[in-house]
Protein backbone atom coordinates (compact mmCIF):
# COMPACT_ATOMS: atom_id res chain seq x y z
CA UNK A 1 0.00 0.00 0.00
CA UNK A 2 1.27 3.51 -1.03
CA UNK A 3 1.34 5.92 1.62
CA UNK A 4 1.87 10.05 1.51
CA UNK A 5 1.93 12.37 4.29
CA UNK A 6 1.25 16.03 3.70
CA UNK A 7 2.67 17.47 6.26
CA UNK A 8 3.24 20.90 7.90
CA UNK A 9 0.15 22.39 6.15
CA UNK A 10 -0.46 26.42 7.18
CA UNK A 11 -4.52 25.78 6.75
CA UNK A 12 -6.73 22.68 5.53
CA UNK A 13 -9.55 24.01 4.94
CA UNK A 14 -13.04 22.51 3.83
CA UNK A 15 -13.49 20.64 7.06
CA UNK A 16 -16.84 18.97 7.88
CA UNK A 17 -17.49 16.51 10.33
CA UNK A 18 -19.85 14.80 7.74
CA UNK A 19 -21.33 14.69 4.26
CA UNK A 20 -23.92 16.92 3.45
CA UNK A 21 -25.65 19.83 0.99
CA UNK A 22 -24.58 23.20 1.90
CA UNK A 23 -27.25 25.94 1.53
CA UNK A 24 -27.87 29.13 2.23
CA UNK A 25 -25.65 30.85 4.82
CA UNK A 26 -23.98 27.10 5.45
CA UNK A 27 -22.24 28.22 2.55
CA UNK A 28 -19.82 30.94 4.01
CA UNK A 29 -18.48 29.23 6.78
CA UNK A 30 -15.46 27.81 5.69
CA UNK A 31 -14.13 25.01 8.37
CA UNK A 32 -10.42 24.91 9.01
CA UNK A 33 -7.62 23.92 11.16
CA UNK A 34 -3.96 24.94 11.32
CA UNK A 35 -1.22 23.45 11.29
CA UNK A 36 -2.41 20.35 10.05
CA UNK A 37 -1.31 17.48 8.01
CA UNK A 38 -3.52 14.54 5.63
CA UNK A 39 -2.30 10.92 4.97
CA UNK A 40 -2.95 9.42 1.76
CA UNK A 41 -2.97 5.53 0.86
CA UNK A 42 -3.60 4.40 -2.93
CA UNK A 43 -4.90 7.89 -3.67
CA UNK A 44 -7.97 8.06 -1.16
CA UNK A 45 -7.71 10.03 2.12
CA UNK A 46 -6.95 7.86 5.14
CA UNK A 47 -7.14 10.30 7.80
CA UNK A 48 -6.07 14.43 8.63
CA UNK A 49 -5.63 15.90 11.45
CA UNK A 50 -3.54 18.38 13.91
CA UNK A 51 0.43 17.59 13.21
CA UNK A 52 0.73 17.49 17.07
CA UNK A 53 -1.56 14.84 17.28
CA UNK A 54 0.14 12.42 14.17
CA UNK A 55 1.78 9.75 15.82
CA UNK A 56 3.61 8.04 12.64
CA UNK A 57 5.06 9.07 9.56
CA UNK A 58 5.11 7.32 6.88
CA UNK A 59 8.07 7.10 4.89
CA UNK A 60 6.95 9.09 1.48
CA UNK A 61 6.58 13.24 2.79
CA UNK A 62 5.37 16.50 1.12
CA UNK A 63 6.16 19.43 3.19
CA UNK A 64 2.97 22.15 2.87
CA UNK A 65 4.93 24.56 5.15
CA UNK A 66 3.24 27.66 4.59
CA UNK A 67 0.53 26.59 2.12
CA UNK A 68 -3.25 26.34 1.89
CA UNK A 69 -4.55 23.24 0.87
CA UNK A 70 -8.52 22.56 0.08
CA UNK A 71 -10.86 20.30 -1.54
CA UNK A 72 -10.81 20.83 -5.27
CA UNK A 73 -13.58 21.76 -7.36
CA UNK A 74 -16.00 20.31 -8.81
CA UNK A 75 -17.39 22.12 -11.73
CA UNK A 76 -20.94 20.93 -12.58
CA UNK A 77 -21.72 23.27 -15.46
CA UNK A 78 -19.57 24.53 -18.29
CA UNK A 79 -19.63 25.02 -21.57
CA UNK A 80 -15.88 25.56 -22.01
CA UNK A 81 -16.16 24.20 -25.64
CA UNK A 82 -17.39 27.54 -27.66
CA UNK A 83 -16.31 30.34 -30.00
CA UNK A 84 -16.32 33.39 -29.15
CA UNK A 85 -17.69 34.90 -25.52
CA UNK A 86 -20.94 36.67 -24.73
CA UNK A 87 -19.41 39.23 -22.26
CA UNK A 88 -21.97 42.20 -24.08
CA UNK A 89 -24.96 40.53 -22.54
CA UNK A 90 -23.90 40.11 -18.96
CA UNK A 91 -24.85 43.98 -18.88
CA UNK A 92 -28.28 43.34 -20.44
CA UNK A 93 -28.37 40.42 -17.46
CA UNK A 94 -27.92 42.96 -14.77
CA UNK A 95 -31.20 44.94 -16.37
CA UNK A 96 -32.81 42.01 -15.54
CA UNK A 97 -33.63 40.68 -19.62
CA UNK A 98 -34.81 37.21 -20.13
CA UNK A 99 -32.65 34.39 -22.00
CA UNK A 100 -35.78 34.92 -24.40
CA UNK A 101 -35.53 38.77 -24.67
CA UNK A 102 -31.37 38.71 -25.31
CA UNK A 103 -32.42 35.88 -28.37
CA UNK A 104 -34.67 38.37 -30.06
CA UNK A 105 -31.83 40.99 -29.75
CA UNK A 106 -29.87 39.25 -31.54
CA UNK A 107 -27.54 37.55 -29.17
CA UNK A 108 -28.02 34.21 -26.72
CA UNK A 109 -27.75 30.79 -27.76
CA UNK A 110 -27.90 31.38 -31.18
CA UNK A 111 -25.41 33.67 -31.89
CA UNK A 112 -22.79 31.16 -30.34
CA UNK A 113 -24.14 28.97 -32.77
CA UNK A 114 -23.52 30.28 -35.72
CA UNK A 115 -19.56 31.53 -34.25
CA UNK A 116 -19.29 27.60 -33.53
CA UNK A 117 -20.42 26.35 -36.85
CA UNK A 118 -18.17 28.75 -38.59
CA UNK A 119 -15.37 27.17 -36.30
CA UNK A 120 -12.95 24.27 -37.44
CA UNK A 121 -12.99 21.38 -34.51
CA UNK A 122 -9.31 21.91 -34.22
CA UNK A 123 -9.38 25.58 -33.49
CA UNK A 124 -12.07 24.40 -30.90
CA UNK A 125 -9.99 21.89 -28.92
CA UNK A 126 -6.92 24.06 -28.86
CA UNK A 127 -9.03 26.94 -27.49
CA UNK A 128 -11.02 24.65 -25.28
CA UNK A 129 -7.45 23.40 -23.92
CA UNK A 130 -6.27 26.40 -22.89
CA UNK A 131 -9.12 26.88 -21.21
CA UNK A 132 -9.04 23.51 -19.21
CA UNK A 133 -5.13 24.21 -18.24
CA UNK A 134 -5.94 27.31 -16.90
CA UNK A 135 -9.19 26.02 -15.11
CA UNK A 136 -7.05 23.19 -13.78
CA UNK A 137 -4.06 25.61 -12.10
CA UNK A 138 -7.43 27.46 -10.27
CA UNK A 139 -8.01 24.36 -8.51
CA UNK A 140 -10.45 22.45 -10.26
CA UNK A 141 -10.02 18.67 -10.55
CA UNK A 142 -13.53 17.57 -11.92
CA UNK A 143 -15.60 19.60 -14.71
CA UNK A 144 -18.58 18.62 -17.17
CA UNK A 145 -18.84 20.10 -19.88
CA UNK A 146 -21.99 20.47 -22.16
CA UNK A 147 -22.38 20.43 -25.77
CA UNK A 148 -25.73 22.85 -27.39
CA UNK A 149 -24.09 25.42 -29.37
CA UNK A 150 -24.37 23.25 -32.47
CA UNK A 151 -27.81 23.14 -32.97
CA UNK A 152 -27.22 20.93 -36.30
CA UNK A 153 -26.23 17.44 -36.07
CA UNK A 154 -22.78 18.02 -37.78
CA UNK A 155 -21.97 20.93 -35.23
CA UNK A 156 -23.17 19.27 -32.20
CA UNK A 157 -21.41 15.68 -33.01
CA UNK A 158 -17.93 18.15 -33.92
CA UNK A 159 -18.51 19.93 -29.80
CA UNK A 160 -18.89 16.44 -28.70
CA UNK A 161 -16.07 14.64 -30.71
CA UNK A 162 -13.86 17.71 -28.80
CA UNK A 163 -15.04 17.33 -25.45
CA UNK A 164 -14.20 13.33 -26.29
CA UNK A 165 -10.57 14.76 -27.23
CA UNK A 166 -10.07 16.86 -23.97
CA UNK A 167 -11.22 13.61 -21.65
CA UNK A 168 -8.47 11.08 -23.49
CA UNK A 169 -5.64 14.59 -23.17
CA UNK A 170 -6.59 15.60 -19.89
CA UNK A 171 -5.95 14.18 -16.37
CA UNK A 172 -9.18 16.52 -15.15
CA UNK A 173 -11.89 14.29 -14.26
CA UNK A 174 -13.97 15.35 -17.35
CA UNK A 175 -17.54 14.20 -17.63
CA UNK A 176 -19.36 15.48 -21.33
CA UNK A 177 -23.20 16.26 -21.11
CA UNK A 178 -25.32 16.02 -24.80
CA UNK A 179 -27.69 19.51 -24.94
CA UNK A 180 -28.84 19.71 -28.39
CA UNK A 181 -31.89 20.61 -26.75
CA UNK A 182 -30.23 23.81 -25.76
CA UNK A 183 -33.08 26.15 -27.93
CA UNK A 184 -34.40 25.64 -31.02
CA UNK A 185 -32.50 26.39 -34.27
CA UNK A 186 -34.13 29.61 -36.70
CA UNK A 187 -34.99 27.11 -39.30
CA UNK A 188 -36.84 25.42 -36.48
CA UNK A 189 -39.05 27.54 -34.87
CA UNK A 190 -42.40 27.11 -36.16
CA UNK A 191 -41.53 23.50 -36.51
CA UNK A 192 -40.26 21.89 -32.78
CA UNK A 193 -41.16 18.76 -33.42
CA UNK A 194 -39.05 18.50 -36.50
CA UNK A 195 -36.19 19.66 -34.35
CA UNK A 196 -36.78 17.11 -31.25
CA UNK A 197 -37.09 14.40 -34.20
CA UNK A 198 -33.42 15.34 -35.62
CA UNK A 199 -32.41 14.96 -31.91
CA UNK A 200 -34.00 11.71 -31.42
CA UNK A 201 -33.24 10.25 -34.86
CA UNK A 202 -30.06 11.86 -36.69
CA UNK A 203 -28.32 13.13 -32.81
CA UNK A 204 -28.75 10.42 -30.48
CA UNK A 205 -28.28 7.51 -32.47
CA UNK A 206 -24.23 8.76 -33.34
CA UNK A 207 -23.70 9.84 -29.59
CA UNK A 208 -24.61 6.65 -28.54
CA UNK A 209 -22.59 4.47 -30.82
CA UNK A 210 -19.48 6.70 -30.37
CA UNK A 211 -19.99 6.79 -26.58
CA UNK A 212 -19.74 10.47 -26.85
CA UNK A 213 -21.78 11.76 -23.76
CA UNK A 214 -22.13 10.69 -20.13
CA UNK A 215 -25.49 12.81 -19.56
CA UNK A 216 -28.24 14.27 -21.38
CA UNK A 217 -29.48 17.58 -20.66
CA UNK A 218 -32.44 19.78 -21.90
CA UNK A 219 -33.06 23.54 -21.38
CA UNK A 220 -36.28 23.04 -19.65
CA UNK A 221 -37.60 27.22 -19.73
CA UNK A 222 -40.65 29.19 -20.98
CA UNK A 223 -39.63 30.05 -24.38
CA UNK A 224 -37.74 26.97 -25.15
CA UNK A 225 -38.19 23.11 -24.26
CA UNK A 226 -41.55 22.57 -22.40
CA UNK A 227 -41.65 19.69 -19.84
CA UNK A 228 -43.18 17.35 -22.08
CA UNK A 229 -41.17 17.92 -24.99
CA UNK A 230 -38.01 17.65 -21.74
CA UNK A 231 -39.88 14.32 -21.01
CA UNK A 232 -39.86 13.22 -25.29
CA UNK A 233 -36.02 13.65 -25.04
CA UNK A 234 -34.98 11.92 -21.76
CA UNK A 235 -37.31 9.14 -22.60
CA UNK A 236 -35.48 8.76 -26.00
CA UNK A 237 -31.86 9.00 -24.75
CA UNK A 238 -32.57 6.38 -21.39
CA UNK A 239 -33.88 3.68 -24.08
CA UNK A 240 -30.32 3.66 -25.95
CA UNK A 241 -28.33 3.15 -22.51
Amino acid sequence: MSSLLIANIKQLAGIHNHTQALRGNALAELPSIHNAYIIIEDDEIAAYGLMKDLKEWPEEVFDASGRIVLPGWCDSHTHLVYAGGREGEFVDKIKGLSYAEIAAKGGGILNSAKKLAETSGDQLYNDARERLIEAGKMGTTSIEIKSGYGLTVETELKMLRVIKRLKEQSDLNIKSTFLGAHTYPLEYANNHQGYIDLIINEMLPVIACEKLADYIDVFCENGFFSVEETETICRRECSMV
